[in-house]
């Protein structure tokens, strides 16, 4: 059911690979609400996945971007501009990549440059994403702008390896940036830390399956299925939240703020 949340506004979508990704589910939510969409990723992921066939589906351009290249983001505002006719009003970060993960690196011997390269485009992406949007005036007045992000950033889960601190970075930068965009734009900038989800990227990390299994029974109403996180991108893309900035909005049935359940007790006594 569509309730027109984002009639007339228009945004860009990063990290659509394939129909499993929380990106693809999103952009396809944001079009059924009226929104227009631009969608982008890295070159390489769009040779890996399947975009062209999400991007007839929400008749959405797709401009490539490396997220790591000034240049890119660069072009990427500015085609998005030219093909909206101005500004527009919301952007989903959906990025994340962990070289040393890749590698089979423990985070007790990650190599330091490959660390790098995940924080530049894990986290910094946004910041470098977010300061050519305030140069190019690119972002409406009370836009959003929504990362996702995992609650490795607070915890520890120790096969997350060094994308729990990229995380963490990018929730700072939201936080960051969400005060001075604030400030300038009345632009409101938040990251939603969802449930482990079985998407294309998350399923290369080490140990994913007992991630995702631990958290269904930790938490009270379940793991926040794809779908369920995409309504929630609708939702704080729309001027139902407004007001809402600067936050790490746990989207995760209730695991964050569970001590413990019975189901967990249940199966440690077995």
């Amino acid at each position: 059911m569509s309730y027109n949340l984002l009639k007339g506004k228009k945004g860009i979508i990063f990290g659509a690979l394939d129909e499993k990704s929380i990106a693809w589910i999103t952009a396809i939510k944001c079009f059924e609400e009226g929104a227009q969409i631009v969608l982008t990723n890295a070159p390489v992921a769009m040779r890996m996945g399947e975009i062209n066939k999400l991007a007839e589906k929400v008749n959405a351009p797709v401009i490539p971007c490396d997220v790591s290249n000034a240049e890119d983001v660069d072009n990427l505002i500015t085609k998005a501009m030219e093909h909206f006719g101005g500004g527009f009003d919301f952007i989903l970060h959906s990025i994340g990549m962990s070289v040393n993960v890749r590698k089979g690196k423990h985070y007790t011997e990650i190599d330091y440059g490959f660390n790098l390269k995940t924080l530049e485009i894990s986290s910094m992406s946004l910041h470098r994403v977010l300061a050519t949007c305030m140069k190019k005036d690119a972002i409406n007045d009370w836009g959003s702008v929504v990362a996702l992000t995992y609650i490795a950033a607070q915890r520890v889960f120790p096969d997350y390896n060094e994308m729990a601190d990229a995380k963490s970075l990018l929730e700072s930068v939201a936080r960051s940036f969400g005060y001075h965009y604030g400030v300038k734009k009345q632009v409101r900038i938040n990251t939603i830390s969802q449930s482990p989800t079985r998407t294309t990227a998350g399923s290369g990390v080490k140990g994913f399956d007992g991630f995702i299994s631990y958290a269904e029974k930790m938490s009270p109403l379940g793991n926040a299925s794809a779908e369920d996180c995409a309504n929630y991108c609708v939702v704080m893309f729309s001027d139902m939240t407004k007001m809402v900035t600067m936050q790490n909005l746990f989207h995760d049935g209730g695991f964050s703020f569970t001590g413990v359940t019975q189901a967990v007790i249940t199966q440690m006594e077995k």
